[in-house]
């Protein structure tokens, strides 16, 4: 039963294109993960050598790349799948059927770690075709290639296939703000886990360290105490080879993966004890009365009732309005108190701080532009809609305006001093805020897209990438006129791709 329904839900996945855009960026990321001998970035850097790209080394590296950066885009791949039961109504066919809860949760688990063994399959292919293009050796063991995707990254990946489904069973945490936490989780966990004494051997960085330091030591390089990088970095001077022994396949690094994927199982498991299995009876505590309206009662007509009175003045702003209104539909009191705080520290604190905190704040807000009609079935009755453009242009200005209200403490601080350089580069960040916001919305009609890209890209900003630094905190960064211009680009594809699907209604 668990089989069939894993099976069920990774053949409705594989359909999808971002299945198909997934698999493409793993090849991406074997490619970056294995770059020429002369190239400036890396992935792996052990103290400023690298191993020869022979199978051992180039399936290690791309493997341990793998558990790295799947792990955090792979997450919002398979994130969804309980709530896509219950907005489909799959769920509620399930609630009639015999399957329990932990059947459905560990098919789900399942589902999930199938769709990351796909990811991992091609990784594993694109580890030897990099070999083979690199030349550096050509011959080809199985073994040494093939261990690293079972034992560094598949376990890996199966931790993380239990978390999504874990966020998707916590209420608060199936939304936006898992998509956002679930970031900063992996940000420590990635920095926590690549140590040598990592728990259960954590990423895995620690056994290819410990391996690399006793061959170079064998070859008289000092390297204790020297640092071993992971991640995508550059280089001053194209890495020194040598050659590596590989990974020491024994029982305890075998054991301590399979710890790994036990634990998983344990938390893909955990949600049996308060998910209620679609049963909307057992969800609210209290059964359904006899003489409930069922949910898709005919609406009745009633005659006679008052016309809407005509409203006078200019249909720009009331649309304005209207979309305004549409975006912080059902935000909390809680998000409101934030954004006056935020508002009350920006006037007293430094601008980059200031602007560094609106830059964040309002994400699940501006994550909704261009989801909306999507999310919420609308797109029909918008598509009636005599002027689409200008809605969705409306749509563009109510999310600057947000931009603008979490702004106000710096931006009046910015007026104050006469900063005029730092308002303007702030007025461009919103726009092109928006203009992302909106044409991922519009693209890929989903806000999780958005909450997907934008926060690593803030998370960069806060780490001084004065080269992506749209917010304007960091003097030195890109022009303003660019970053509007960017902005405006991204407008553009969001205004096109909307006229697009309009046409074909």
């Amino acid at each position: 039963m668990i089989a069939g329904l894993a099976l069920a839900d990774f053949r409705d996945r594989v359909r999808r294109p971002a299945y198909a855009v997934t698999l493409l960026a793993a090849v991406g990321l074997g490619y970056l993960a294995a770059p020429a001998a002369d190239a400036r970035w890396v992935i792996l850097d052990l103290a400023g050598y690298r191993g020869i790209y022979d199978s051992a080394y180039v399936g290690a590296v791309i493997a341990l790349a793998g558990a790295l950066w799947l792990s955090i885009c792979g997450f919002y791949v398979v994130r969804g799948a309980i709530q896509r039961d219950e907005r489909t109504g799959v769920g509620q066919v399930l609630a009639a059927t015999p399957v329990s809860r932990a059947a459905y949760l560990l098919g789900k688990f399942t589902s999930n770690l199938l769709v990351f063994a796909s990811m991992t399959g091609v990784l594993a292919v694109t580890a030897l075709v990099m070999q083979l293009a690199r030349g550096e050796s050509r011959t080809v063991d199985p073994v040494d290639l093939l261990a690293p995707f079972v034992l560094l990254t598949l376990p890996v990946l199966a931790l993380t296939a239990a978390a999504a489904l874990l966020f998707d069973a916590v209420r608060p945490l199936s939304g936006g703000l898992g998509n956002v936490t679930w970031f900063f989780v992996w940000m420590v966990l990635a920095i926590v886990s690549q140590a040598s004494g990592a728990l259960l051997g954590g990423l895995g960085m620690g056994y290819i360290a410990d391996s690399a330091r006793a061959d170079l030591a064998a070859r008289g390089v000092a390297v204790s105490g020297a640092e071993f990088g992971l991640g995508l970095m550059n280089v001053e001077q194209p890495l020194r080879t040598f050659d590596w022994s590989g990974l020491d396949l024994g029982a305890g690094l075998v054991t301590e993966r399979l710890g790994i994927v036990l634990v998983a199982l344990a938390v893909a498991a955990l949600p049996a004890l308060w998910f209620h299995r679609f049963d909307t009876a057992r969800a609210t505590g209290t059964p359904a009365p006899a003489d409930a309206v069922p949910p898709f009662a005919p609406t009745v007509a009633y005659p006679g009732l008052p016309r809407t009175a005509v409203r006078r003045g200019s249909p720009a702003v009331r649309l304005f309005a209207g979309e305004l209104r549409i975006l912080v539909q059902g935000v909390g009191r809680w998000w409101w108190f934030g954004t006056v705080v935020l508002v009350v520290v920006g006037l007293a604190a430094p601008p980059a701080m200031g602007l560094l905190l609106a830059g964040i704040w309002p994400v699940l807000v501006w994550s909704r532009l261009g989801t909306q009609p999507v999310e919420n079935n609308t797109s029909g009755l918008l598509g009636a809609y005599p002027a689409a453009r200008r809605r969705l242009l409306a749509e563009w200005a109510a999310g600057i305006a947000i931009a603008a209200l979490v702004g106000a403490g710096p931006t009046v601080r910015m007026l104050v001093t006469g900063d005029a350089g730092g308002l303007v580069a702030w007025v461009a960040g919103a726009v092109f805020i928006a203009s992302l916001a909106l044409a991922l919305g519009v693209v890929g009609r989903t806000q999780r897209l958005f909450q997907a890209l934008y926060v690593p890209l803030w998370y960069l900003v806060v780490n001084d990438a004065a080269a992506l630094d749209y917010l304007g905190v960091i003097r030195g960064g890109p022009a303003p006129g660019l970053v509007a211009g960017a902005g405006a680009v991204l407008l553009t594809v969001a205004v096109v791709v909307s006229g697009v699907r309009h046409a074909r209604r």
